[in-house]
């Protein structure tokens, strides 16, 4: 679900949504250049990271009572690390970004040192706890058969089942990730828009636009809010009011543009983007086969979906901050305050409880649990990854020299421009490194003190990062959502390319309207 895709990596685990976009389906006197994997650009980032690190002075803020640096405190200083303790740091930077512990006397990081934890294991587990979930939700066929119903359902009504669809699709996204997930719903939205007279750009549109325009606007993620949340020492549920005003205007908008091509498309069949392949008008509505009737099975498994993901919004949103509008506001009695422990362990107990609704059997259950960590572990390792890279910029104390040069460009600029250039600074860095989790460890610990300059909160940094890692995901060859996504529907990237850009160009300057209201207000 972590769009990069989700981390870029770990496709639905249900099967579908792997075969048809493999590179094995190419001819063998073919080759393909294929762009590096997220662990692999992470480990070429760690090398150059390190290497850069000789050249880099080291240098340290003044730190205030929260721990947070004062602007215009910058000084140099000396590392004290010899080429031993260089490349001892790049050799266990795998291992201190998993579990590194920080001494809070000299601030270095170390596996072997006393102090608070530095590594990323709380949120290594949490991925596999909710890979393990979400896999076994996937095995019971609840969710596939839902909203395979949902879509003949509305199959009479075409801009209706547009909108559903992607409604359903951005809500997934938004909460939970969904992204490479949609890739096994290619095979049932495609020959059914068809049937309904559109083309398959509008499948495609649907599909990926749908689902991307949730992760963008997400509003407790755990890929990318989360992750990126935690790595700005900030709370799940801080800045949720403004993600949450941005997923309804940003849904809204996307499903109507899709819509209207749809409606454009249906009047006259000439003005498709995508054209019509041979037998693609053969079919009706009425040729569509009904899919099966959801099972008590079936209602339980999504009731309890829809619960747990209720419950997880609960219990990370400071409810007092939120109604309040005064972020130190006292917490109410109800508010539970969670993080990652405790979503981990939530996630666990609700794949057990999934499986034994679903009467799985000790041995199915325990089998379906372990793949799904599994196919998980891919993203966990990339913010491990990411981690160490912070490591080694953090004992050879280059962090803050790097913070000290961005913040001489930010300097002076307004807290809404500030929050701009934070979205535009990040689109390359997305493009690099499409995984949400990986893109977030890496880039949050140098963005989230900037706020502190700016006088933003650093809820609006982990909005602006995150709407700038969707925006971009929407469209690059780097990930598997649309890559994969143009190749099942059958559909030329570069028609979907002239397809979508007039769409990025109205999202990007929502965006940017959204975070200067959000540094006006925040």
């Amino acid at each position: 679900m972590d769009p990069g895709p989700r981390d870029g990596e770990p496709a639905a685990a249900h099967g579908p949504a792997h075969g048809p976009a493999s590179a094995s389906d190419e001819p063998p006197d073919r080759k393909r250049l294929a762009f590096p994997s997220a662990l692999t650009v992470l480990v070429l980032v760690t090398l150059a990271v390190w290497a850069l690190a000789f050249l880099i002075p080291p240098g340290a803020y003044d730190l205030d009572e929260n721990g947070a640096p004062v602007e215009g405190t910058y000084h140099r200083v000396d590392s004290g690390q010899s080429l031993t303790d260089r490349l001892n740091d790049l050799f266990l930077a795998p291992v201190n970004g998993l579990y590194g512990i920080q001494d809070p006397r000299t601030g270095e990081v170390g596996p072997e040192l006393a102090g608070e934890l530095y590594g990323s294991a709380g949120v290594f587990l949490f991925v596999l706890a909710i890979g393990a979930f979400i896999t076994v939700v996937f095995a019971t066929g609840a969710l596939d058969r839902g909203i395979a119903r949902l879509a003949h359902r509305l199959r009479d009504r075409g801009p209706l089942l547009i909108a559903g669809v992607m409604l359903v699709f951005s809500l997934l996204g938004t909460v939970e990730g969904f992204a490479e997930e949609t890739l096994g719903f290619y095979g049932l939205i495609v020959p059914l828009m068809l049937a309904l007279g559109y083309d398959r750009m509008v499948a495609t549109g649907t599909i990926i636009l749908g689902a991307g325009v949730g992760v963008l606007c997400s509003t407790v993620n755990p890929f990318s809010t989360g992750v990126a949340s935690s790595a700005a020492d900030i709370s799940l549920g801080d800045g949720i009011a403004l993600r949450a005003v941005m997923w309804v205007v940003l849904t809204a908008v996307t499903i109507g543009y899709v819509v209207r091509y749809a409606r454009r498309v249906r009047r006259d069949p000439d003005r498709s983007l995508s054209g019509f392949l041979p037998g693609d008008r053969d079919h009706t509505v009425a040729d569509a086969d009904e899919p099966p009737e959801l099972t008590a099975l079936h209602r339980t498994v999504l009731a309890v979906v829809t619960l747990v993901f209720a419950f997880m919004i609960f219990s990370v949103v400071p409810w007092a901050s939120a109604l309040s509008g005064d972020a130190d506001a006292k917490p109410y009695g109800f508010e539970l305050g969670w993080s990652f422990p405790e979503l981990a362990a939530m996630f666990l107990v609700a794949a057990v409880l999934v499986g034994l609704i679903a009467r799985f059997g000790e041995q199915r259950l325990s089998a379906t649990v372990v793949r799904g960590a599994a196919d998980f572990i891919s993203p966990a390792l990339v913010i491990v990854l990411a981690r160490g890279v912070t490591v080694i910029m953090n004992n050879s104390k280059v962090t803050d020299t790097v913070l000290h040069s961005i913040e001489g460009v930010v300097r002076g600029a307004s807290s809404g421009l500030f929050a701009v250039i934070v979205f535009v600074v990040n689109l390359p860095l997305a493009f690099l490194i499409p995984s949400t989790s990986g893109h977030a460890t890496l880039a949050m610990p140098i963005l989230a003190p900037l706020a502190d300059f700016a006088g933003v909160s650093r809820a609006l940094v982990v909005t602006a990062w995150q709407a700038a890692s969707g925006w971009m995901n929407l469209w690059v060859p780097t990930t598997a959502v649309t890559i994969g996504g143009v190749a099942l529907a059958k559909v030329g990237y570069d028609r979907y390319l002239r397809f979508v850009w007039p769409l990025l160009a109205l999202l990007a300057v929502l965006i940017c309207g959204f975070l200067v209201v959000g540094a006006a207000v925040g």
